[in-house]
């Protein structure tokens, strides 16, 4: 008889996740982070400051779970009440923690700080806490148990959760069961939905293996398609899934893990020892921003150019003056300009160039708010395209800096197959040349 699944919880604290100041990411990447190790979270609470309501809860939950998890309130301040509220929980009384302390003094000796009250604060944890090591911020994370559940405690910064949370797993992965078997690939795609995923899947597989879960994380720009086993049994039915949906997606899967457009796009370009530039107007600098995110992308990409006024246009990248009167700054003269101009002045190998109306005004009867024109390739080979991406001014900023990247992905791969998403964004009233 297989042993029944860990109940592991989550209480997270904080009055500005209640009040919607600040929004809940940290949930969301505790369940995944346990998710890939076979963990699976039972229960989440969210609880305000108070400490009445925390005890009640914290209580509730040991007295069921298996393993809590508590996230947030950690921190210096009169609201960070999460040691104080398991202390009372167990009946023991808060203690300074020499280890707790002697952290606090090299993080502040590497910030050229005063280590002051509130920062020891921070070292006032239960009587019998092990520390758990938080190797970026002040607050030291700790652990006890509460009658037979194990509770951990984690601070509510992102950045220093997610730090945390893989040597967490890892030890847990060692010591539960449940864990040990569980395999999920994950494969990253653009220019597909997850309705249209998901029916392309449907019929191609009416009988999908129930021993490999199928799943979804759609984002953007990037959609996630999960497939998990829970145990190594199921490898030869979860590979053939794969293959099914390399066979029925091809070309719009970018990679494997969490791999997002721009380290392809710079992997593929360090592999020929090239480089590439960009020309951006309505998306300001958006790509380069996404490629420059990735460690060593100087490698590849060493130059960029938001112009954004047609006055820049000329004087930056060269653009004629005769081609905007004539055409428009969103035409695919000028974006064939743009491009021309930025690899003569950046000396790279590639370029992609964007022009385009990112609304909510400026569009008109021809060339509605959302169309854009995108080019891509090199000096010998510059293709273009004209799109029509109608949705608000900062999802269409995101989608075209990737579809942007995505082409150049298939430029350097070789790939002549044109994705889906251009018969669906396709402008019906502007023919591109290529």
């Amino acid at each position: 008889m297989k042993d029944a699944p860990l109940n592991i919880q989550l209480l997270l604290t904080g009055n500005e996740i209640m009040s919607g100041d600040t929004v809940d990411s940290n949930s969301a990447l505790i369940a995944q982070r346990f998710g890939e190790a076979g963990l699976g979270i039972y229960r989440k609470v969210t609880v305000g400051d108070d400490v009445a309501l925390l005890r009640t809860e914290l209580a509730d939950m040991a007295s069921r779970a298996d393993l809590i998890i508590v996230n947030g309130g950690l921190g210096p301040t009169i609201d960070d009440l999460t040691a104080e509220t398991l202390a009372a929980v167990a009946g023991v009384t808060l203690q300074q923690h020499p280890q707790a302390v002697a952290h606090l003094e090299q993080w502040c000796a590497r910030r050229n700080l005063q280590l002051d009250a509130a920062n020891l604060k921070q070292s006032m944890l239960p009587q019998g806490a092990k520390i758990v090591d938080n190797p970026i911020g002040s607050a030291v994370g700790f652990e006890m148990t509460l009658g037979r559940c194990r509770v951990i405690c984690t601070p509510g910064v992102p950045t220093e959760l997610a730090v945390m949370l893989d040597p967490i797993v890892a030890e847990l992965g060692e010591h539960m069961a449940q864990g040990l078997g569980r395999n999920i690939v994950r494969l990253q795609t653009f220019g597909l939905g997850e309705s249209t995923a998901q029916q392309m899947i449907s019929d191609a597989v009416p009988d999908w293996p129930s021993e490999v879960e199928l799943g979804f994380r759609a984002g953007a720009p990037q959609m996630e398609i999960k497939l998990s086993i829970a145990s190594a049994a199921d490898s030869d039915a979860q590979r053939r899934c794969r293959e099914t949906l390399e066979r029925l997606f091809g070309d719009h899967i970018i990679g494997e893990g969490d791999t997002v457009l721009a380290e392809r796009v710079l992997e593929l370009l360090r592999e020929r020892g090239a480089r590439l530039t960009t020309a951006e107007s309505c998306t300001g600098g958006l790509i380069a921003s996404m490629l420059t995110r990735i460690p060593g992308s100087s490698q590849s990409f060493q130059a960029g150019f938001v112009t954004y006024s047609n006055a820049i246009k000329q004087s930056i990248l060269g653009v004629n003056a005769q081609t905007l009167a004539g055409n428009g700054a969103v035409s695919e003269d000028v974006v064939r300009e743009m491009a021309f101009g930025a690899l003569q002045r950046s000396g790279a190998d590639y370029a992609i160039a964007v022009s385009g109306i990112a609304g909510p005004d400026g569009g008109t009867k021809d060339k509605p708010v959302g169309t854009v024109w995108l080019a891509w390739g090199d000096r010998h080979n510059l293709r273009t395209r004209c799109l029509v991406w109608p949705v608000d001014r900062i999802l269409f900023q995101t989608m075209l800096a990737a579809a942007g990247l995505d082409m150049m992905r298939r430029c350097l791969l070789e790939i002549d197959a044109e994705p889906r998403y251009f018969a669906q964004r396709q402008a019906r009233e502007i023919k591109p040349t290529t």
